[in-house]
């Protein structure tokens, strides 16, 4: 991730955190907004499939809903996207739009329809190869609970505002040495959350030490067979040993923290592992 894209990124984490202190522990404003940056991460990746998909026909995706032959066109995508990205949003479900949509005057109620979302993006990998790496992976973004608020005008307002934040990042899906997520994840816990993580037994380990461990195991090595870690966490270690080499045939990681857990799993899902 670019030094400019990635300070970026920093300004708005910390203008969500500043939305949420107070409403909650730091590691858990961490996880909504972990969440949410993959759920966006998702989106753009579909838009992006989909308008080159639509390239020849001169349509974006957006341009597909209403269009004389829309069922037939968002069927098509839909069984490439799942077959080539995993997952499938038709265009009303992305996030630029659900973010949109609540910064509106009108029809700005926008939690039933994400959790939705957040729902179907699973459903829509039953039955295929991805479906374990999705089933339950968004089980953490609680979009009822009262901690975003007590009444429900409130959490909807709450979610609009980290979302608007988020929608302004760019995440330079063409740059393949991006780390969103483990960068964001740094952020966080360096700012906010390394407390609350210590309090629970959890260490987060620096990007430099990680750079340090997995130049030491790659030493002399351009491939490896499988890269193991059994404290995982967000899974940058293990992303970081296969920036060392030129090909790694398996990872396998142990995390004992369910929602971090999920986090490691969202982070090699955007990392194509």
């Amino acid at each position: 991730m670019g030094e400019e894209a990635k300070k970026q990124l920093e300004q708005q984490l910390w203008n969500i955190a500043n939305t949420l202190r107070g409403k909650m522990n730091a590691d858990e404003f961490r996880d909504y907004i972990l969440g949410f940056i993959f759920y966006k991460y998702l989106s753009e990746k579909m838009e992006d499939y989909a308008n080159t998909m639509l390239k020849e026909d001169e349509l974006s995706y957006q341009e597909v809903m209403g269009h004389e032959e829309q069922e037939a066109l968002l069927e098509e995508i839909k069984a490439y996207a799942i077959e080539q990205l995993g997952y499938f949003l038709t265009p009303e479900e992305l996030f630029s739009q659900i973010a949109s949509r609540g910064n509106g005057t009108t029809d700005n109620f926008i939690l039933e329809d994400l959790t939705s979302i957040l729902r179907n993006i699973e459903q829509t990998t039953m039955g295929t190869e991805s479906e374990d790496d999705f089933v339950h992976l968004f089980e953490d973004l609680d979009l009822t609970s009262t901690k975003l608020g007590k009444r429900v005008e409130q959490r909807n307002k709450l979610i609009v505002q980290v979302l608007i934040h988020l929608d302004k990042i760019n995440f330079e899906l063409k740059n393949h040495d991006r780390d969103v997520l483990g960068d964001a994840y740094e952020y966080l816990i360096a700012q906010f959350a390394a407390g609350a993580g210590k309090k629970a037994g959890e260490f987060y380990t620096p990007q430099q030490v990680s750079k340090i461990l997995a130049k030491v195991v790659t030493h002399g090595k351009s491939k490896l067979k499988s890269v193991y870690d059994p404290t995982c966490g967000s899974g940058s270690l293990l992303l970081r040993v296969a920036k060392e080499v030129d090909d790694v045939s398996n990872f396998y990681g142990q995390e004992l923290n369910r929602t971090t857990y999920n986090l490691a799993r969202m982070n090699m899902i955007m990392h194509d592992v």
